[in-house]
């Protein structure tokens, strides 16, 4: 094992998780968040491993650590939910996990006698809330692939016979279709009552996953096992309190929804207090107000949870459609039914699987190279990491393989060449 010490072996650590799907810049307090998660150890091995999903036996080459420790390490890493372990092809595979969304989220969803959850709430404020380094560095160019995207609420979208709301669009099919359901602590709630800006009556469990993620919650005592009725049950309550929901950006396979607030939710208030509308992918819908009928009330504006609706002179409320969310909230609140969620005139790109998704936050973020050479430790991936990452910067390149034309070829050659 390498000896690196003190903040060099952490500011390695940084430079590691900053170059997975979402960027984390590096600062003091991202030092003292590495500081409190992960032992010397600990962060020496994640620095040490393959940038992207590996087995046992090929992170036990790259990094050179013996077998019975680096299986006592990656237990104790995945137990923190700082990397993930899921079950592939009768084995598990091994991943680092990104601040967001992984590190963060984990952390603050974590139970025991063992936590120090003020002092982590704490940092993480600091970080993404007060320093505005993190939200700035993942959409301050327009980066449009999110991990999150907002979900309509069933009944809001305006019915006639052009209209159909797919299956990935409803929370109700994407419940239905799972096979396993957890529930666990909402990480930014969790957060803003540790910080004392918890201005909501939401509890905190509301945080919901399927299946796979499901699986790692509940094998790590992050979240507990509900059933499907319990699932749409909370999906009900969450109704009743105007909460966004936010669920995976993909379409096939939806691993989690979380259940939103103005208030307290991190990627919300990334679009509120930062200005970034791109935080969050809309859904395929906006909100449309029938003037004929509306009341003025002022109700839809005040319960937009993220204020892109406000009222005109005359009282009647006015949609900015560059901001919306397609989230159907306002649309819960309308006494008159003279608001509703009609269809964008084009339809909005999700992603159809989260091997896409990653692909495309990477290419967008600067670091799909490292999807490709992911061996930190080989000089001919090191060189290859910095040239073909160069070359992927280039504006026009990074233009061309996100737009129309060519992403799905380039998507569709990346999945051969993985064997998907």
């Amino acid at each position: 094992m390498g000896h690196l010490v003190g903040k060099d072996l952490y500011r390695k650590l940084g430079k590691k998780i900053d170059g997975l799907s979402m960027r984390a810049p590096w600062n003091d307090t991202l030092y003292e968040i590495f500081k409190e998660l992960y032992s010397a150890e600990e962060a020496d091995l994640i620095v040490r491993m393959p940038y992207g999903l590996a087995d046992f036996q090929h992170i036990a080459t790259a990094t050179g650590y013996e077998p019975a420790r680096l299986h006592k390490l990656l237990d104790g890493l995945c137990a923190k939910g700082l990397v993930m372990d899921l079950w592939v092809r009768d084995a598990y595979w091994y991943m680092i996990s990104p601040l967001v969304i992984g590190i963060f989220e984990f952390t603050l969803m974590r139970t025991g006698d063992d936590r120090k959850t003020k002092e982590w709430a704490r940092l993480f404020h600091t970080y993404l809330q007060q320093e505005n380094t993190f939200i700035a560095a993942n959409f301050k160019h327009g980066e449009r692939i999110s991990p999150l995207r907002a979900l309509p609420y069933e009944g809001t979208v305006e019915e006639t016979e052009f209209v159909e709301v797919l299956d990935y669009e409803k929370a109700t099919a994407i419940i239905e279709q799972a096979r396993r359901y957890a529930i666990g602590l909402c990480s930014c709630r969790h957060e803003k009552l540790h910080v004392g800006e918890k201005k909501c009556a939401v509890p905190l469990d509301t945080c919901s996953s399927f299946d796979t993620a499901a699986d790692y919650l509940l094998r790590h005592n992050f979240a507990k096992e509900v059933s499907k009725t319990e699932m749409l049950e909370n999906l009900a309550r969450s109704r009743e309190f105007g909460l966004v929901l936010c669920a995976d950006n993909v379409r096939q396979d939806v691993s989690f929804i979380c259940h939103c607030c103005g208030c307290c939710c991190n990627v919300l208030q990334g679009i509120t207090r930062c200005g970034f509308p791109n935080a969050l992918v809309t859904s395929n819908y906006l909100a449309r107000i029938d003037r004929d009928n509306c009341l003025a009330c002022g109700v839809c504006a005040e319960t937009c949870p993220i204020q892109a609706i406000t009222a005109q002179d005359d009282g009647r409320p006015t949609v900015d459609e560059e901001r919306c969310l397609g989230c159907g909230v306002c649309a819960l609140s309308c006494s008159t039914g003279s608001l509703k969620l009609a269809p964008r005139q084009q339809r909005v790109f999700h992603p159809e699987t989260t091997f896409e998704r990653v692909i495309l936050q990477c290419l967008e973020r600067g670091t799909l190279q490292n999807m490709f050479f992911v061996d930190p430790q080989k000089i001919t991936h090191k060189f290859m990491r910095g040239f073909v990452g160069g070359f992927l910067r280039l504006p026009p390149v990074k233009k061309a393989l996100m737009g129309e034309t060519l992403r799905s070829s380039f998507l569709n050659a990346l999945k051969s060449r993985a064997g998907q």
